[in-house]
């Protein structure tokens, strides 16, 4: 449990990028450095958590702290993934509260961004390897790739990709082929029960979390203006660790330590349910055919839709010739000397710091 707590303890402090890159680098950590699973049970766990509610790097951390210390591991790889970065983004919200703006990260993440690309780009490689088994499956995640740059919603693109592996599974067996502070009429029972539904309810990136918060706490309650919702997101993902500990800056903001700790906890806790009852039915499913069929489908199209994020985030991320530049190193020293992704991440950050000293 002290390797798990250690190992999370240190990615919700270091882990930039989103959801895409902190699987991306738990891959490196528990596939590649630590040997704690293989390529293949790692995107089974991957698979298994795009079927679930909740923030799925969070539950990544879950799942994989339970794999490797049971239920003390499940606890502390989550717990422990998310305080560092519920942490900063508390003293973010306090300094937002104090001095009525957020602090500016940009000099940090233009050094930052392009390196997190290139760790996504290397660790979907070695997944891809696994997960795509022939070429139907990897004609699944071509599609769900192309789909999702359309828009296509992301759970859809899931069972879809499962449904259809089950078909041509079906379609094989009869000789045909086989698939590869507290503010005005703020309640913190009411902020808690919010934050719960929303982790028991939400699928999807950090916009469609911006759906429901805007619902919820702008349009129904009205606690919060859209420039205040804003902030809260943009917090949420230049911090590291899960984006979802932007309730924790939403809770410090209507009800200060009370309300950040509770927001917290209720938009977290689903998630360590779900991991839990979920967990012990993934060798099932995987010891099943069809079943079996239905995962590498869901497997294939959620590495089609980390793809399609990560081409997203690579066009706001290398704007010039010095991010590129930045992204092509970081992918060559992963590549040819396993560099830790961790060195990586101070690295850029250097970078971006020395560019602003001269400019």
């Amino acid at each position: 449990m002290r390797e798990v707590a250690w190992l999370f303890l240190k990615l919700g402090t270091i882990a930039f990028g989103g959801p895409a890159a902190h699987i991306a680098m738990m891959r490196e950590e528990v596939v590649r450095r630590r040997r704690w699973l293989s390529d293949e049970q790692f995107v089974d766990l991957l698979g298994a958590t795009n079927l679930i509610p909740g923030p799925n790097s969070t539950e990544m951390a879950i799942h994989l702290g339970f794999l490797r210390a049971g239920w003390p591991g499940l606890i502390a790889g989550g717990i422990c993934f998310i305080v560092p970065a519920m942490l900063i983004v508390l003293g973010c919200a306090w300094l937002y509260v104090r001095y009525g703006a957020r602090p500016e990260a940009g000099w940090f993440l233009y050094g930052v961004k392009p390196v997190i690309i290139a760790i996504v780009v290397q660790a979907m490689w070695g997944l891809l390897r696994s997960a795509v088994k022939g070429y139907l499956l990897g004609a699944i995640s071509v599609v769900t790739l192309m789909l999702s740059l359309l828009g296509a919603n992301e759970i859809a693109l899931l069972l879809g990709g499962g449904v259809v592996a089950v078909l041509l599974t079906t379609v094989g067996s009869r000789g045909v082929a086989a698939p590869l502070g507290l503010g005005a009429g703020v309640g913190l029972t009411t902020l808690f029960l919010v934050f719960l539904k929303i982790g028991s309810v939400l699928y999807g990136s950090g916009y469609v979390l911006l759906a429901f918060l805007r619902h919820d706490f702008v349009d129904r309650l009205g606690w919060l203006t859209d420039r205040q919702l804003l902030d809260a997101i943009a917090i949420g993902q230049v911090t590291p660790g899960p984006v979802f500990t932007t309730a924790t800056f939403i809770g410090y903001v209507l009800g200060g330590v009370p309300g950040a700790a509770l927001a917290t906890l209720g938009i977290f806790l689903p998630s360590f349910v779900f991991v839990a009852l979920s967990h012990p039915l993934v060798p099932k499913i995987r010891a099943s055919r069809r079943a079996g069929a239905f995962l590498d489908g869901v497997n294939v199209a959620a590495l089609g839709l980390m793809a399609a994020v990560t081409w997203q985030l690579g066009r706001a991320a290398i704007v010039d010739l010095t991010t590129a530049a930045l992204a092509l190193v970081a992918l060559a020293l992963l590549l040819r000397f396993k560099l830790n992704s961790a060195w990586l991440v101070l690295g850029g950050s250097a970078v971006g710091a020395a560019l602003r000293l001269r400019g």
